[in-house]
């Protein structure tokens, strides 16, 4: 049975059932990849909607998939739910079935109150009306007659920081303003599920503070959220449970650090754990017209065997075999670090020469070691830019990525590895 049912909230919760607020029971839903098959199948399913003869069923027609199989849960008043998965795991087609979007292919959704959707902040503004034009348009859609609307308006403003912009047209406005105008109007219809994909990966970080801070309020008055985010961050941060989706199909559902544990593992670790974290340039090596080359790159333990993945809080000695095709002086080593995932902003960066080292190399093989002391990251995967150079001028070789993955436990909610020492100075009166 295929159903998506409203219900106003009652005045007083007596039984604790009660504080069940959504409740997303065996849903599935399938898309196909071809276009035409698509318009035939959709036309197939009208058809028998209308004359009452579709049922659910389990099997994928020609060209079908899943993007939701059998996905249940609970969200209760109060409550924030974390989504996380991969692009194409189906998160944002759950959430465009709780709103009403579009209809499940089996299983049911049961929603207590008004939900607001802010799928994509902005998205359903029209760019030729004014923001005051949008902002009455926008919430008698999310459900508001027009003088509740009118109560709220003064707020909408207020939050959005447009001022005068509000009777331009929206088509006038910087993404970040339409972001800002998108999120107030989405807070002030009072919903009790609130529906939250990316949206907080937008605007300046004023206003994401500014946003951070409204939830919280929201949730102390009783709305329940579900954020889908890519930055694990945001979903700590907001999030005590969590839901991990993976091609459709509901992985785990447990308190957030542990999912996003499991997540990033999968994600990162799991990925790069296959290969040896060792880097073989030798292949490559071009006595022509180099003078110093990259041979190899790798991570040892303090057994001087292999280290791959690395672990927060270990130490490692990061390896990089040079090959001198002749004498040369005041050699220097750069390295840059990043996530694999991250916004492009590097996480470390060490130059030698700028701490004082650089070395006179002798024609042959050469190791350089970087001792680590204990290993600083986060668990994930980064990438490495290095360079060998003299005076940081005269560049001799350059690796652009060099790939390596870090495991920790307990790491989730850490930006990087502390370490530390725990006393107790307890002072005794005589």
């Amino acid at each position: 049975m295929i159903s998506i049912t409203k219900q106003e909230v009652p005045a007083v919760l007596n039984q604790p059932d009660d504080d069940v607020i959504l409740s997303v029971d065996h849903v599935s839903k399938r898309f196909c990849r071809d276009l035409k098959r698509s318009l035939l199948y959709g036309i197939q399913d009208i058809t028998a909607d209308l004359i009452g003869i579709r049922e659910a069923s389990e099997q994928l027609r020609p060209q079908e998939f899943w993007a939701l199989n059998d996905v249940s849960f609970q969200l209760r008043r109060g409550e924030a739910l974390g989504l996380v998965g991969k692009n194409g795991s189906g998160k944002s087609t759950l959430l465009r079935i709780i709103a009403g979007l579009i209809k499940p292919d089996s299983g049911s959704v049961k929603i207590k109150g008004r939900v607001a959707p802010l799928i994509a902040l902005g998205a359903g503004f029209n760019p030729i009306l004014t923001g005051r034009e949008n902002i009455y348009t926008n919430m008698s859609i999310l459900g508001l007659s027009k003088l509740e609307i009118e109560e709220r308006f003064d707020a909408v403003v207020e939050f959005s920081e447009i001022g005068d912009a509000i009777d331009a047209p929206v088509q006038s406005y910087s993404s970040g303003m339409a972001a800002r105008l998108g999120f107030a109007s989405a807070i002030h219809t009072q919903p009790d599920i609130l529906l939250l994909d990316e949206v907080l990966a937008v605007g300046d970080i004023q206003f994401r503070a500014k946003c951070y801070r409204k939830l919280a309020e929201l949730q102390r008055l009783g709305v329940a959220f579900i954020l889908v985010s890519h930055n694990p961050q945001s979903i700590l941060t907001i999030c005590k449970q969590a839901v991990y989706l993976l091609k459709g199909k509901r992985i785990m559902q447990d308190e957030a650090c542990t999912v996003m544990d499991r997540y990033e593992h999968d994600l990162f670790v799991g990925k790069i754990a296959k290969s040896s974290g060792f880097m073989d340039l030798s292949g490559s090596l071009d006595i022509s017209n180099r003078k110093l080359s990259f041979v190899s790159l790798f991570f040892r333990d303090e057994t001087g065997q292999l280290l791959h993945p690395l672990e927060s809080g270990k130490p490692a000695y990061f390896c990089i075999k040079l090959k001198a095709y002749e004498p040369v002086a005041n050699v220097s080593l750069t390295f840059t670090i990043k996530e694999q995932q991250g916004e492009g902003e590097p996480v470390l960066r060490n130059n030698s020469q700028e701490e004082g080292m650089s070395w006179n190399l002798s024609t042959g093989e050469h190791e350089l070691q970087v001792y680590l002391p204990y290993v600083g990251f986060k668990p994930g995967a980064y990438t490495m830019k290095l360079n060998i150079s003299r005076d940081r001028f005269y560049m001799f070789d350059v690796v652009e990525a060099f790939n390596f993955s870090v495991e920790g436990k307990g790491m989730s909610q850490c930006k990087f590895y502390q370490p530390k020492q725990w006393n107790l100075v307890s002072k005794i009166d005589a």
